[in-house]
């Protein structure tokens, strides 16, 4: 049986980005395959597909997508098979863009029936990215200031709610666009800075009293990086989390030094591993969206036919929210 899939074999702008009939992977020992509810559109699948860094390789021919939400079809040996039928969230290496995937039984999260498939895509790698960039890499303290970069973005928007939620005093956040600092202000943020223009840490700076910020998220590099090292307060943490520029630069350590500040590199792969944890957050994510003190901003949704459109609506930087693709 064949299925329809968006995957690229070269690297370069949206267009190779091809919708292509491909065989439907048969879950392996240890697998489920999984009908395609839902994928979501991530800026590392951009990165991947023109070629920039990414801490993993990407092999030729490449479908698009890191995640996915859906329905178990068929488990491999060695699977339970009462996991049939289930409805489930995960992560996979590539391969969401699709009709079908294949993912490891033991990284896959149920999700209840009432969460809709967008909002429960994007509360995974974006969802998890925010809350523990938040908690785990930058040690988010109750009263610390945060500032967010990329505020009116998937990660961006959930970070900024949620640093509220885990008791940030001071939440400040970085956006290219009037229109996305409006954005950024509606979802709570007490002050919104333009990150595009020349010496904006000067302002995160002024909003936090002359201090600076306890933790800044930090998804852009360049000069950006360079310049969100001014915006860290005594002893802060900058998390760098994506290099949406292409480029991450060498951090000047005498900076650093100057502070007591650290940088922190962040990359969620590395924590999928830690099943409890990810089990204990995504609960807790799953809860306040429930009782409306977490909002899911979805700001497109793209048939898989129209993939490379996602892609280059994410790059033009216009977006707000969270990107999906629906088979």
């Amino acid at each position: 049986m064949n299925m329809q899939a968006a995957r690229f074999h070269r690297t370069g702008p949206p267009e190779v980005l091809q919708i292509e009939e491909v065989p439907t992977p048969a879950p392996g020992p240890g697998h489920v395959l999984v009908r395609v509810e839902a994928a979501g559109v991530n800026y590392a699948d951009v990165v991947r597909r023109r070629g920039d860094f990414y801490p993993v390789p990407t092999p030729l021919p490449h479908i698009s997508g890191a995640e996915v939400i859906g329905r178990i079809e068929a488990v491999g040996e060695g699977v339970d098979a009462a996991m049939r039928g289930k409805r489930v969230l995960g992560g996979c290496d590539g391969g969401a863009y699709a009709e079908y995937v294949s993912l490891p039984a033991r990284g896959v999260y149920e999700v209840p029936e009432d969460i809709d498939a967008a909002d429960a895509v994007a509360l995974f790698v974006q969802g998890l990215t925010a809350a523990l960039t938040l908690k785990e890499s930058g040690a988010l303290q109750p009263g610390g200031s945060v500032f967010v970069e990329g505020a009116a973005g998937g990660v961006g928007s959930l970070a900024l709610q949620l640093a509220r939620l885990y008791g940030a005093g001071v939440v400040v956040a970085g956006a290219g666009s009037e229109a996305k600092l409006a954005f950024a202000r509606q979802l709570g943020a007490d002050a919104a800075v333009d990150y595009m223009r020349p010496g904006w840490a000067a302002e995160v700076r002024q909003a936090t009293g002359g201090r600076g910020v306890d933790v800044a998220l930090e998804m852009t590099g360049g000069d950006t990086l360079l310049e969100c090292l001014d915006a860290l307060a005594p002893g802060g943490r900058m998390v760098v989390f994506g290099a949406a520029s292409g480029t991450l630069p060498a951090v000047p350590v005498d900076k650093l030094m100057a502070r007591g500040a650290g940088v922190q590199a962040f990359f969620l792969g590395a924590y999928l591993a830690r099943r409890p944890v990810i089990e204990h957050l995504l609960a807790e994510l799953f809860g306040w969206l429930r009782e409306g003190k977490l909002l899911v901003h979805v700001g497109g949704r793209y048939p898989l036919a129209k993939a490379a459109e996602a892609h280059r609506a994410i790059e033009s930087r216009a977006t707000t929210g969270k990107l999906v693709v629906l088979p």
